[in-house]
């Protein structure tokens, strides 16, 4: 698909209380909003007591997805990133939910975790607002807060904890009302579950302190509009921000400068953790940061671009992460190469046409398939894909983690494990190739990638090879035998072998 604005790049933010929509352009060291929407659909204030997402919130969701995809018309899929929050982290119903939601928007939603949104929004922060000071940058969303630590554009810690504006404000003033006692256990809510984040993030660690989006914003504002502070938040403006809540006596009631009609229902449970956050961790002075998630995913994006293309330079954190979970995992990174060079050369000849993020999710594949050997040789594909889909992994969505977890686990052994996968030809073709190949490589020692040659028609897969080589390869004929009886078995695809 031919893009209509090849030059710009666009980002979706579903948090919990409000969903975003921007579109910037980049040109070195500067970047332009061309455009930028939000509506307040409160996700998160549709969970309910079992963890389901209710229709009526999935509903407004889906409604202001398809004005999003009213905007985006004349995009091509490459320029487009959505992702999703706390709310879909922790619904039950989340897959249901992605479905319909991926066919409203037209594009691939991804799930990202605490972690990866932590670093999404640092970078947003970093290059809007650049500094050479060691920094705190914190975000309370509706149903998580994050906190970072980082120097220039490098995140040093990123945690998510699960407390936020919305789910704090459900719970202590979800009658409208605003009591002293009311704040007081919202607040020792908050220091709960932040308290393990005390000594990591403490004072020492950071010279200046800024707050992101949502929560952070609405209270500098109205700080400001108020004539209380220039902006800036301290715990005494907090604190004159909580008296007027109690002067008010409940939200229908309260009316303030600056204050606008979405965020009046989630006020009280945002304050509370500002309040918690500046008392607990030392924060006397907290400025609004320029940048937030949806910026750090157009600069993440235009990352995978840059290194997804030939002609340019670029960075994708995902090759880094990789590398990372390599060494922390103690893979044989020579076999991993071995495997990857078989794997992609089959992959090539028998989708030509696939995209880049199919051939480099096949090779991440093979660069993590024995990754499980650290716990146990045995079943260590088991361990590795479960590995795979929960570890934290800097760049990755929580989705994507899954497609590689489902690769990896399709390794070795039977296929009804993975039946519903390999339904899938995309999936199907990458599996084949990937368990191929570790066949090829069993002995763990040097190999010719040309060796095998492998041809795919619909649902027929075609092995072939000299008959020289399978002379002086007798053990891996064998294996290769016993993988087209494990074909046979699946009844989802056939492999056959032809000697040449």
């Amino acid at each position: 698909m031919t893009s209509r604005f090849p030059d710009h790049l666009a980002a979706i933010d579903m948090g919990s209380n409000s969903f975003r929509l921007e579109i910037g352009e980049l040109s070195p060291g500067r970047y332009k909003r061309i455009d930028y929407l939000k509506e307040t659909v409160r996700l998160g204030a549709g969970l309910d007591k079992s963890g389901l997402l209710t229709e009526d919130a999935t509903l407004r969701g889906l409604a202001c997805l398809g004005r999003f995809a009213q905007r985006l018309r004349g995009y091509a899929p490459g320029q487009v990133r959505a992702v999703a929050t706390q709310t879909l982290r922790e619904a039950r119903n989340r897959d249901a939910f992605l479905l319909r939601a991926q066919e409203v928007l037209g594009h691939p939603i991804e799930v990202i975790s605490g972690r990866e949104e932590a670093r999404l929004i640092y970078a947003g922060v970093a290059r809007l607002q650049p500094s050479d000071e060691p920094r705190l940058v914190i975000d309370i969303g509706g149903r998580s807060t994050e906190m970072i630590l980082g120097q220039g554009r490098t995140p040093l810690r990123a945690e998510s904890f699960q407390v936020g504006s919305v789910s704090l404000s459900m719970r202590y003033f979800a009658d409208g009302r605003f009591s002293e006692a009311a704040f007081r256990a919202a607040q020792v809510a908050a220091g709960a579950e932040l308290e393990e984040a005390l000594s990591p993030f403490a004072p020492q660690h950071w010279r200046e302190a800024l707050g992101s989006s949502g929560t952070a914003g609405a209270v500098s504002q109205l700080l400001q509009a108020s004539g209380i502070t220039d902006g800036a938040i301290t715990p005494d403006g907090l604190r004159w921000c909580i008296e007027q809540c109690l002067k008010a006596g409940r939200i229908d009631k309260l009316s303030l400068p600056g204050l606008k009609e979405d965020r009046r229902a989630v006020i009280a449970g945002g304050l509370a953790i500002l309040y918690t956050l500046a008392t607990h961790f030392g924060i006397q002075l907290l400025q609004p940061a320029r940048g937030a998630l949806r910026q750090g995913v157009i600069f993440d994006l235009d990352e995978r671009l840059h290194a997804e293309s030939r002609d340019r330079e670029g960075h994708d954190m995902r090759d880094a992460s990789v590398v990372e979970m390599q060494r922390r995992f103690e893979v044989d990174t020579t076999q991993a190469w071995r495997v990857a060079s078989v794997a992609d050369a089959l992959h090539a000849s028998v989708a030509p046409e696939r995209s880049p993020i199919q051939a480099r999710e096949l090779r991440w594949a093979c660069a993590l398939h024995e990754m499980g050997m650290m716990i146990s040789h045995h079943d260590h594909h088991r361990h590795s894909a479960y590995v795979l889909g929960n570890v934290d992994a800097a760049g990755f969505s929580q989705s994507q983690q899954r497609r590689l977890a489902e690769l990896v686990l399709a390794q070795r052994g039977g296929l009804r494990k993975v039946e519903p996968q390999l339904a899938n030809t995309d999936f199907a073709a990458q599996a084949l190739c990937l368990r191929l190949a570790i066949i090829k490589c069993h002995a763990r020692g040097p190999v010719d990638p040309t060796a095998l040659q492998l041809q795919l028609s619909g649902r027929q897969a075609t092995l072939g090879f000299s008959e020289g080589w399978a002379q002086t390869h007798p053990r891996t004929l064998f294996l290769l035998n016993e993988e087209v009886e494990a074909w046979q078995r699946s009844n989802l695809l056939k492999l056959a072998l032809k000697p040449k």
